[in-house]
């Protein structure tokens, strides 16, 4: 199956594509690797209201749903640029979407990111107590918390709190992925914001999906960058006289690469319609994206690598900035063995169902 966006949505990226090339500092996102402050970056993009794409108008948003946000994430992991603060960012949007005031409030005022560990995934019980409005516990390796100015926390008595990352103590991972970042939080009585609703089930669930559905976003576009920059490659490169884009080989490998890339797509698109529209089986749609895309940006990234030959391992290419991009997007809230566990259990639920309503 092959997705066709509309006018708007294809637009949508134009126009991404575009204020990106314009905001990229000298020497390109190779810059933010070399010691450029990524921070004002992510600002930029939450200025510019790519934060409140997918969030509908009446919540203060620019509309649209998460296949309009996986088409952002796929932009930004095309282009390897940070990124950590929009998808934080995302996930606690998604939490709190029932509460249009909850919503405002996260929308109005510097970037926000949910503080959910992410070696985990997003859903996990929450580490975090709450005693009279105040927060205290230990969260591991939060995307974006020290590009942040506030935390959503969910506290382990089902509410969900919004505080200043002023107030806990962050303290600053480096990853292997640069364009991103991670930080451990400390919260030791932090005085917290309680949102005006406590979040349902649901709404875990539906933030859990998001997660899925947009790190499988990101992982599409910067496999779809990196089977471009091998394609061009392939075509420049010459051996023994010739492109090695003439050996049926090298072809061989780039059409695999493709397959993986145009599959990759319609899985990431389906699974976001799916979870948008409430289906039924969104969940495991999600968990199937996150298990089978991260899976495959990886096969391309080593086949990319392979490729470009001994240049690709070199720090002077480009290349190692998306390949690490890939890996990052890989283990990133869960790797996919978590996520198949989670489409076993649902198939065996369902399964149990049918069994159950054969024997009445």
């Amino acid at each position: 199956m092959r997705w066709e966006l509309t006018s708007e949505q294809k637009m949508l990226q134009e126009s991404l594509r575009s204020r990106l090339t314009a905001a990229l500092p000298a020497g390109g996102a190779r810059a933010w690797w070399e010691g450029e402050d990524p921070v004002a970056f992510e600002r930029l993009l939450h200025e510019q209201g790519w934060s409140s794409v997918g969030v509908p108008e009446e919540s203060h948003g620019q509309g649209g749903g998460l296949l309009e946000q996986a088409l952002v994430a796929e932009c930004l992991g095309a282009a390897a640029v940070p990124s950590a603060a929009w998808l934080g960012g995302a996930l606690a949007l998604a939490l709190v979407a029932d509460s249009p005031k909850s919503v405002g409030l996260l929308l109005d005022g510097p970037p926000t990111v949910l503080a959910a560990p992410a070696g985990e995934t997003p859903d996990t019980a929450p580490k975090v107590s709450a005693a009279d409005g105040r927060l205290s516990g230990r969260l591991e390796l939060v995307l974006g918390a020290d590009r942040a100015g506030r935390l959503v926390v969910r506290a382990d008595d089902g509410s969900a709190y919004l505080i200043d990352t002023d107030a806990a103590v962050v303290t600053a991972r480096e990853p292997l992925d640069r364009s991103r970042s991670l930080a451990d939080v400390e919260l030791n009585g932090v005085a917290g914001e309680r949102l005006p609703t406590d979040p349902a089930p649901e709404a875990v669930m539906r933030m859990a999906s998001t997660a899925a559905v947009l790190v499988a976003a990101d992982a599409l576009g910067a496999m779809d960058q990196l089977l471009r920059e091998t394609v061009a490659y392939a075509k420049e490169r010459v051996q023994f006289g010739a492109p090695i884009g003439s050996f049926q080989a090298v072809q061989h490998e780039a059409v695999e690469m493709l397959v993986e890339v145009e599959a990759a797509r319609s899985i990431t698109y389906y699974a976001a319609a799916s979870v948008a529209e409430g289906n039924p089986d969104s969940a495991w749609h999600a968990a199937a994206a996150k298990a089978q895309v991260t899976a495959s940006a990886c096969r391309v990234a080593d086949s990319a690598l392979m490729l470009h030959g001994a240049i690709g391992y070199t720090w002077e290419h480009d290349l190692h900035l998306t390949y690490k991009r890939v890996r990052l997007d890989h283990r990133l809230f869960a790797e996919p063995a978590a996520w198949n566990e989670r489409i076993a259990a649902s198939l065996e639920l369902t399964r149990q169902a049918e069994e159950t309503s054969a024997n009445w």
